[in-house]
């Protein structure tokens, strides 16, 4: 009933012992239920299938292996490691050429930590699972094949065409870390089909048009842009994106002038019909797909939270969870969680302040579980146990800090010192943009920076000083300008780019407008976003790039461009 358990130290008669027995047992269970439900939990944050769930102790074990940071900083770096090794491999960047036995030797040893890792995850998920993971069979697959490639290159010891190495990236896609770009690469695909029919009706007006373009313009000799069909074709492809245009059209409007109309009605269907059409339909196909996964994301975190309800609640009381259990979760489920905090998760939590956390509260486990708590401090600033003399001192420079005129004069310097740039960069000429000596105004607005810095440090004090973004911006602005004016000072050269990092203190001058304001903040943002659709384009390249050097590498185009 997940009451108290008490353990008898004396047991001196056989029915204390028994009594003792059965207590260390349902201990025993209800920690193997706080232990599961957590898993619960995990799987819905994480989006694992609940079929993966373990269902046995030895698979318990590979569960709890397989998913802790040391193992997913072993996956990561064994991927980044057989990423990389396409560098030293032929063809290879020069530097970094390695022999062939040295990068074959590192590419086995890296195959075969993946293969320790995916035993550990069919230890975990069972034989028939193991197989049924369309993912990890997709790596398993991958693996046996670079595996063998790389025992033919040891064995030869000489590199032969291997195309599939540009499916190394199934690694690292495949990490824990990688989460947001298995999902980018699933939705891509998943925006393929209306993709391809809008494509496949640009490619059909394409041919029309180069069909066109070849009856009309081949008889004039002096056109090499429709000669040929091939040759109609290349150039209206290349056409599409402009850049020969307008000389694509001039020899044949040097013969006729109304051939114009051919090229703007070209244009006007492939590239700003056609296209246009393409990019609405790629992304409104994109937003669909995003809307139906945050839907079913939504519904499995119930699921797993319906899964984790189910094992935290009593035959004695089934209407809630209790603050005891939900404790117990927590020090599975978030183990660096200290006691206060547990205690402040279930209060929030908890809405209908009740002994007992209803299944309705607890579908909010999630939102709340990732709130930080701070202790509210009982004083308003941070010198307020200091002596009075001290505390008039500080509570004045807090006070002018915060004023609108100091504000609006670190605005006005900024803007001084964005002009006085502008004029010096104006004034420069030739290529020798950095002087031996250090210029009088850098050492003049750097101290009026590094003032504004001291003074805000200590009205505001440090904490609350590094909590705001934007005083982080500056601190590391003005860090910069400092380390460019040591690098001035000293002529190290190597460091001068340091120096033309001083117009970003400019940026400061968004703050002015609350527009402004809203457009910076909503690209910071959307960072973590565009770091993981960044990453995604980067597999993108390492996988042409692979093919492109396998089939092109040492082949020779003269005059090609």
């Amino acid at each position: 009933d997940g009451g108290s358990y008490d353990v008898v130290s004396d047991a001196s008669s056989p029915a204390a012992r028994e009594c003792c027995a059965q207590q260390g047992s349902a201990r025993h269970n209800w920690e193997m239920n706080y232990q599961e439900a957590a898993i619960y939990l995990q799987e819905g944050e994480n989006n694992d299938k609940f079929f993966t769930h373990p269902k046995n102790a030895k698979a318990l074990a590979a569960y709890l292996f397989a998913h802790n940071h040391l193992f997913y900083l072993m996956e990561l770096s064994t991927a980044l490691l057989l990423l990389l090794l396409s560098l030293c491999e032929a063809p290879a960047v020069p530097m970094l050429r390695l022999g062939i036995f040295v990068h074959a030797t590192l590419e086995l040893f890296a195959l075969i930590v993946v293969v320790f890792e995916l035993s550990m995850k069919m230890r975990w998920l069972g034989f028939q699972t193991f197989i049924r993971h369309k993912r990890t069979m997709v790596k398993t697959c991958v693996l046996l094949v670079q595996f063998i490639e790389a025992i033919v290159v040891l064995v030869r010891q000489t590199s032969h065409v291997r195309i599939t190495r540009a499916l190394r990236c199934i690694f690292l896609v495949d990490c824990r870390y990688c989460g947001a770009v298995r999902r980018n690469l699933r939705q891509i695909f998943q925006s393929l089909p209306p993709f391809i029919d809008i494509l496949l009706l640009l490619l059909f007006f394409m041919v029309i048009f180069a069909i066109l373009g070849f009856y009309l313009f081949s008889p004039n000799h002096s056109d090499p842009y429709f000669n040929t069909l091939e040759n109609s074709l290349v150039n209206l492809f290349v056409l599409l994106t402009t850049s020969n245009f307008p000389d694509v059209m001039m020899p044949s409007y040097a013969r006729n002038p109304w051939s114009c109309v051919f090229f703007i009605v070209y244009l006007s269907i492939e590239l700003y019909f056609i296209m246009n059409l393409l990019l609405a339909v790629v992304f409104d196909t994109f937003n669909d797909i995003e809307k139906r996964k945050f839907k079913s994301l939504l519904l499995h975190k119930r699921t797993a939270i319906q899964h984790a309800y189910r094992l935290l609640v009593t035959k004695q009381r089934p209407s809630g969870i209790s603050f005891k259990h939900f404790e117990g979760l927590l020090r599975f489920y978030k183990p660096r969680m200290c006691a206060r905090e547990r205690y402040l998760t279930f209060k929030a939590l908890n809405q209908s302040n009740t002994p007992l956390v209803s299944l309705k509260d607890f579908y909010n486990f999630y939102e709340v579980v990732g709130l930080k708590w701070k202790a509210k401090r009982s004083r308003e600033h941070w010198f307020d146990d200091l002596p009075r003399t001290a505390f008039l001192i500080f509570k004045g420079i807090n006070i002018l800090v915060k004023s609108r005129v100091f504000q609006y004069t670190m605005y006005t310097v900024v803007a001084v010192n964005g002009i006085w740039i502008l004029v010096e960069t104006f004034m420069l000429q030739g290529g020798n943009f950095f002087s031996r000596n250090v210029p009088w105004s850098y050492i003049v607005f750097l101290t009026i920076y590094g003032v504004e810095l001291l003074l805000k440090t200590t009205g505001l004090g440090p904490v609350e000083y590094l909590s705001s973004g934007w005083n982080l911006f500056d601190f590391s602005v003005t860090l910069f300008a400092f380390l460019g004016l040591m690098a001035l000072a000293f002529n190290m050269e190597p460091f001068y780019f340091i120096v033309v990092l001083r117009p970003l203190q400019l940026l400061r001058l968004f703050k002015l407008k609350k527009r402004y304001r809203n457009v910076l903040d909503t690209m910071f943002e959307l960072f973590p976003r565009m770091a993981s659709l960044g990453l995604t384009l980067l597999i993108f390249y390492y996988c042409f790039a692979i093919v492109g050097m396998e089939f092109f590498a040492g082949v020779v185009y003269p005059n090609c461009c």
